[in-house]
């Protein structure tokens, strides 16, 4: 009997002990016609194995791959696909440069950063002093997310300033929006938005759905009753099948 501790081995399990024995078989074939047939007929089968992989787009070209990696690289076959090398996949992946500055402040995000730094290099007018106000009325809106409770309009203006290192100002008569305004708007559109995620919701607004018909029940029609407890016949069949006697009476000790 042969175990699996003395066995080679799996290099990808997802193929099994078959494909590798006969990857093995190919690699010790002396014909290379013959070891050639091998190999797409392997090939074939292991699209069969893992049909999953059909749905990538260079399907037959990751299962040369696997059929080179299972072979540890030693196969000598006619490949459709460039031959893969064991250099090929111990390359470790590139580090990933992260940015290095620094938010001015954290809460409002780094997005709002590069507005106020856009906004700031227009030319003074009537567009520019638009954004000022959008960009003021969404900093106190951040601001509420972390903190509900209050919020001082002349803070708000503090940091503009020193986001914007004095290049943003707003006008005299500028008024932020109130803080239940501003809180009452995100709520409706977060509760949009969920309705609009409800499954049933979007059923319902797809074309060509027909209206769901709800039955009801008929009192002058027993036929029609819906509810199985209502109907006559259902009941007095319910009484044959109890058994007899008043159960809510004791029973009568011997």
């Amino acid at each position: 009997m042969e175990y699996n501790s003395t066995r080679n081995k799996l290099i990808i399990p997802e193929y099994g002990r078959n494909v590798q024995k006969m990857i093995e078989y190919a690699i010790n074939t002396e014909d290379r016609d013959h070891r050639n047939k091998l190999c797409k007929e392997i090939i074939r089968v292991m699209g069969q194995i893992n049909p999953h992989l059909r749905d990538v787009s260079d399907f037959t070209h990751k299962l040369w791959d696997h059929l080179f990696i299972i072979s540890d690289f030693k196969l000598d076959v006619d490949s459709p696909y460039p031959i893969p090398t064991r250099e090929s996949f111990d390359v470790n992946p590139e580090r990933i440069q992260y940015t290095d500055k620094k938010f001015t402040f954290r809460h409002y995000g780094r997005n709002i950063e590069i507005m106020i730094e856009h906004v700031a290099s227009l030319e003074d007018g009537e567009k520019k002093d638009r954004l000022i106000k959008l960009i003021a009325n969404h900093l106190k809106k951040s601001y509420l997310t972390w903190n509900r409770d209050s919020v001082d309009d002349d803070l708000i203006i503090e940091h503009l300033k020193v986001m914007s290192k004095g290049q943003l100002k707003l006008n005299a008569d500028f008024k932020f929006q109130s803080s239940n305004d501003i809180l009452a708007k995100a709520k409706s559109s977060s509760g949009s938005k969920s309705q609009s995620n409800n499954p049933s919701n979007r059923n319902n607004l797809q074309k060509g759905r027909r209206p769901r018909i709800t039955l009801t029940s008929d009192s002058n029609n027993p036929s029609r009753n819906t509810n199985p407890r209502n109907n006559p016949q259902n009941n007095n069949q319910r009484n044959s099948n109890q058994r007899p006697g008043n159960f809510n009476q004791p029973r009568k000790s011997n």
